[in-house]
């Protein structure tokens, strides 16, 4: 069994391990002992803080493999992007031009450096290890900081973006910040993100960053190609993302052209599809009939817990059935409350 759960400071020499992993298609996530403290002290502030509105908080979350006590992936939701300054992305633009004396108009694509995003809730640094072989952990892992975010949404904003990793070559290297980014950095792309630690919110950002509207069609093919494409590691958190109801929009990463992908939390399944469910008590359990689907279940009290749960359809009921051992990974008992998300199959959980 698999629990997500809030980062603890026993878990940074865990986090510590899975930095020093090559991790194709994150580029959000702290590599340094120095930023994994940094990251699990806010987060542990951050979940303490008694907040009114979203500011400054960021949220940590840690996927757990109960058999073996090993932390085995990582998440994260901030409360509001760029909350240490301003968050920058491209936006796709098409420019009109027209010339009256030749009688000639038509569109242009360009990007045009933006701060739109900056006060959006904000998901980063999904990461789980031997994704190649993930089940249900991995939709576990991405969808409980979104019901952590239901469940608390007074914590968080109404719109939601999610920055996925670019394309790069076999050597690391993108092909969009080579034509793009290099030129005003001097420093190749690898470089460039170790520098800010994968943060879009650096002031020297929109010092070296042009201002103008860059013309896609002068950048060379290969970084036109990039445009908007998903490094392939990213693709399970791309295809996660899109279940949940999170559609790429019109901005793109400023350093390696990857897509941005958005939602307002109408949209998306973990806030629209949930339902709240009692923990059925000995005796009493629910008499649920139909084909075994896989449900994410969530602590709703204190000490936020997530689990997944395969049992037969909820829609129809009250109550829960939880075996021993969820009770004791979720901490709830007999008459408490839980959130239930489906996340097999398209049924609506509400």
């Amino acid at each position: 069994m698999y629990v997500v759960r809030p980062v603890d400071r026993a878990d940074i020499g865990a986090l510590e391990a899975m930095a020093a992993i090559s991790m194709p298609g994150v580029h959000t996530l702290p590599r340094t002992r120095e930023g994994i403290n940094a990251a699990v002290e806010r987060s542990l502030a951050s979940f303490a803080a008694q907040v009114d509105i979203p500011s400054e908080e960021s949220y940590l979350f840690v996927l757990e493999d109960l058999r073996s006590r090993e932390v085995v992936g990582t998440a994260a939701i901030h409360a509001s992007a760029g909350s240490n300054g301003t968050y920058f992305a491209f936006r796709n633009d098409v420019i009109q031009q027209v010339s009256r004396d030749l009688n000639i108009s038509h569109n242009v694509h360009a990007l045009t450096l933006c701060s739109e995003l900056t006060a959006y809730s904000h998901l980063s640094g999904f990461f789980v290890r031997d994704r190649d072989s993930a089940g249900v952990e991995a939709a576990l892992l991405s969808r409980a900081r979104l019901l952590y975010a239901m469940l608390a949404p007074h914590r968080f904003g109404d719109r939601f973006f999610v920055p996925l990793a670019g394309r790069v070559d076999a050597d690391g290297q993108s092909p969009f910040w080579n034509a793009l980014g290099r030129k005003f950095f001097k420093m190749d792309f690898l470089e460039a993100e170790r520098l800010i630690e994968g943060a879009r919110n650096r002031t020297l950002i929109v010092e070296l960053m042009p201002h103008y509207p860059v013309y896609v069609p002068l950048l060379p093919g290969d970084a036109q190609a990039a445009l908007g494409q998903i490094h392939p590691g990213g693709q399970m958190a791309f295809d996660l993302l899109a279940q949940e109801g999170f559609e790429a929009d019109e901005y793109i990463d400023i350093f390696d052209g990857g897509p941005i992908l958005q939602a307002h939390k109408n949209a998306l399944r973990s806030f629209g599809a949930s339902q709240r469910l009692r923990v059925a008590a000995a005796g009493q359990e629910p008499a649920n009939q139909g084909a075994p689907v896989e449900y994410a279940i969530a602590s709703v009290g204190n000490g936020f817990r997530a689990v997944t749960l395969r049992c037969a359809p909820l829609e129809h009921t009250s109550t829960i059935a939880l075996p021993r051992d969820v009770q004791q990974a979720l901490g709830v008992a007999a008459g408490d409350e839980v959130v239930c998300l489906r996340i097999e199959g398209e049924a609506s959980c509400s």
